[in-house]
C-alpha cells in the first residue's frame, strides 16, 4: 500500500514558536479576557486559565460551563469539536501528581460530569478525555494541568484539521455553552 504525503504547513509556525527548554514557559497567544482582575507576578503573565478564574466577567462571557469548589469546567475557545470542554483545578498546578487529594478526586468526579452533559446536551457516538502533559505532548498551556473532553462522532471531520488547517463547527460558542449549562447534571 502506498501513501500520499500529506502536509500541514500550518503547523510549522507553531512547531518553530515553541521554546527549545520544555521547562519554559510563554504566555497564551490570545487576546486578554475583557474585565479581567488584574493578575500580579508570573502567573498573571503566562496563564490564561488563571485569568478565566480572576476575571469577575460573568459565566457565559468567560464561558465557564461550570465552578465547583476546586475545579472548573470552561468551553475550549479553539473547539475540535462543538462541545469540547476543559475541565481543570482552580489551583495552578502543572502536574497530575501535583494535585492534592481533594483536588484529583474533585477533578475526575467533574470530568464524569462533563461527560454526561456532552452525551445529554449532543448525544455523541462516543468521546475523547485527555490531557497533553507538557509542551512536547502538545499542551498550549503547559503551566496549568486541564484535560480536554469532547464529543465524536462516527465519520466526523476533524481530519480536517490536519489536512486543510480547517474546523468544521456548525454551532456557535454561545449555543455550545447554552446547551452545556441545560444539561449539566446537578
Amino acid at each position: 500500500m502506498t501513501f500520499d504525503q500529506l502536509w500541514a504547513g500550518w503547523r510549522s509556525s507553531y512547531v518553530s514558536s515553541v521554546f527549545s527548554d520544555p521547562t519554559e514557559t510563554r504566555p497564551m497567544i490570545g487576546a486578554p479576557i475583557p474585565g479581567s482582575a488584574p493578575l500580579t507576578g508570573e502567573i498573571a503573565s503566562i496563564c490564561v486559565f488563571c485569568a478565566i478564574l480572576a476575571s469577575t466577567e460573568s459565566d457565559d462571557i468567560r464561558q465557564v460551563i461550570y465552578s465547583g469548589a476546586k475545579t472548573i469546567v470552561v468551553l475550549n475557545a479553539f473547539p475540535y469539536a462543538n462541545g469540547h470542554v476543559l475541565v481543570l483545578p482552580k489551583r495552578h498546578v502543572d502536574e497530575i501528581e501535583s494535585l492534592e487529594e481533594d483536588e484529583s478526586i474533585e477533578l475526575w468526579n467533574v470530568t464524569r460530569d462533563a461527560i454526561v452533559a456532552i452525551k445529554r446536551a449532543y448525544g455523541p457516538d462516543g468521546l475523547n478525555i485527555g490531557a497533553n502533559l507538557g509542551r512536547p505532548a502538545g499542551a498550549g498551556i503547559p503551566a496549568h494541568l486541564h484535560l480536554h473532553v469532547l464529543p465524536r462522532w462516527t465519520g466526523d471531520t476533524n481530519f480536517m484539521t490536519s489536512v486543510a488547517s480547517v474546523r468544521v463547527l456548525p454551532e456557535a460558542l454561545p449555543a455550545s455553552f447554552k446547551k452545556l449549562r441545560d444539561a449539566w447534571p446537578t
